[in-house]
């Protein structure tokens, strides 16, 4: 099985999509490993540049000349990206792949003997590890719920992170040690049937980035879909992104609050968006006093007081297009 180039009249099993903005050196390796430790299946390699100012699709056309690389003109987000990009895939599955990503041995192997085995998924996913080799847990999660914002408010996610009661997302009395279906493949490492993806519209573009691959496994999940992980497939992720801090968490929780309003009741989005407050406002106060596991001294307070300022772009998530 081999890499097939752009133009090649030759049948492909697997479209491998990356989207890269600001993450150079990271896009580059992820496809150096991708490369080193391919599918088992005859494949090709889209790769989309948000316009990075760090010259990454340059550097991407150069290293890598035989891929498609596509060069878009705007930062148009990560799912509006996989879609432009998806649109020239001729696999009959598609992999979702990030470039702060690195393929190893039985990353791709894995993941498409899984597939091969449960047909019937449609999506599939893996073990995610951090480049120490431990998990990293975050390749699959359970849907958000007001139960989980009502955890996550109060401050009970974070006293009780090791419980699947209070941190319920996160499921974190599984070590993705075993084959389970899951509400959520991250999009990170998300194999799907190229035919599921162009029934569901692949992702609501109305998501730029967190919260569509959500979206996605849901609208599937109605259509028949089990999305599943396999502890056979394993592939490192750094979760290195090209934004943090008040930003990040301004459009994670966008991308929330437009979930709940595509897959939940008006009463419940009253209540989710409610909790958001809550857990914002009890963040901002707390921060007075201490600072974030990962902030310096002062920057939780900064971060939380920019976070809070911003409640209205972020309690009226992102404005819904044509329905899907």
């Amino acid at each position: 099985m081999a890499f097939v180039a752009p133009g090649e009249d030759r049948p492909v099993d697997l479209s491998v999509i990356v989207v890269s903005y600001n993450t150079k050196l990271l896009t580059l390796q992820a496809l150096e490993s991708l490369f080193r430790h391919p599918p088992p299946v005859d494949f090709e390699v889209i790769v989309i540049d948000n316009a990075s100012p760090d010259g990454s699709f340059e550097a991407i056309a150069s290293e890598f000349p035989r891929i498609e690389a596509i060069a878009h003109p705007e930062n148009i987000g990560f799912a509006a990206g996989n879609n432009v990009a998806a649109r020239n895939a001729r696999g009959r599955r598609i992999l979702l792949l990030n470039p702060d990503t690195i393929t190893l041995e039985h990353s791709l192997s894995g993941l498409w003997a899984f597939a091969e085995r449960e047909p019937n998924r449609r999506i599939w996913g893996g073990r995610t590890l951090f480049p120490d080799m431990t998990l990293n847990p975050t390749s699959c999660w359970r849907r958000m719920t007001l139960w989980s914002l009502t955890c996550s408010a109060f401050g009970l996610t974070h006293l009780g992170h090791g419980s699947s009661l209070f941190n319920p997302e996160a499921m974190p009395e599984w070590p993705r040690d075993s084959i389970r279906d899951v509400d959520i493949v991250t999009g990170c490492f998300l194999l799907i049937d190229t035919a599921l993806w162009r029934e569901l519209g692949g992702f609501d573009p109305a998501f730029f980035m967190y919260a569509e691959e959500a979206d996605l496994c849901l609208r599937a999940k109605v259509r028949g879909a089990r999305p599943g992980i396999s502890p056979e497939a394993e592939i490192v992720h750094m979760g290195a992104t090209s934004e943090a801090g008040a930003d990040k968490i301004v459009k994670t929780t966008r991308g929330r609050v437009t979930l709940m309003r595509k897959h939940w009741t008006p009463a419940a989005v009253a209540i989710g968006r409610a909790l958001l407050l809550t857990w914002s406002g009890l963040r901002l106060v707390g921060s007075r006093f201490a600072s974030g596991r990962r902030d310096a001294p002062g920057a939780a307070r900064e971060k939380w007081s920019l976070v809070w300022k911003r409640r209205k772009e972020w309690l009226a998530g992102y404005e819904m297009r044509a329905a899907r």
